[in-house]
């Protein structure tokens, strides 16, 4: 039972928790490496699931520790600062080529923007990866209040970066 479940989990979401993964990492074999892990985390706990939310929701939590857990341990060896937002605050300078390649044009129009890391994550688990404002909450760890918030003000942002670039 618990093994088709498991592969149930793992080939329905792999890819998305593999994009997600990179996109906060930047890279590729280390989002493979990190997945690997959060699907042996899945397996070793999946028995304490309670069904309060989705089962993607509660991947994407999971995935969201992982990362953590890494820049923690990484945070002495380079420049990774850790705060209230946690991995959600690296630079999003420029598109990576495999980035290119995974998302369309319009996707990394925003991932271009020199929108807020917080608004940008907001953008990417609502939109991008289907998450509805309470499991975007959830996984993040924040009130929906400040979802929505959030939400608008990058929708909001773009909006107005649009009719600039436009004029």
């Amino acid at each position: 039972m618990l093994e088709s479940v498991f592969n149930h989990l793992y080939h329905s979401y792999y890819q998305d928790l593999l994009r997600h993964l990179f996109y906060i990492i930047r890279d590729r074999e280390l989002a493979e490496d990190l997945v690997q892990e959060v699907y042996v985390k899945v397996y070793k706990s999946y028995d304490t699931f309670e069904g309060k939310s989705r089962e993607k929701t509660w991947l994407f939590a999971i995935a969201r520790n992982v990362a953590i857990d890494y820049l923690r341990k990484q945070k002495g060896n380079n420049e990774i600062h850790l705060n209230d937002y946690d991995v959600y605050q690296l630079k999003d300078n420029c598109p990576i080529p495999e980035e290119i390649v995974l998302r369309k044009d319009e996707v990394q129009q925003i991932y271009s923007c020199k929108i807020k890391p917080d608004q940008k994550v907001i953008l990417d688990l609502r939109f991008i990866r289907g998450l509805s404002i309470s499991e975007t909450a959830s996984t993040l760890g924040w009130s929906e209040s400040k979802v929505k918030t959030l939400q608008h003000r990058a929708i909001q942002y773009l909006k107005d970066h649009y009719r600039k670039r436009a004029s």
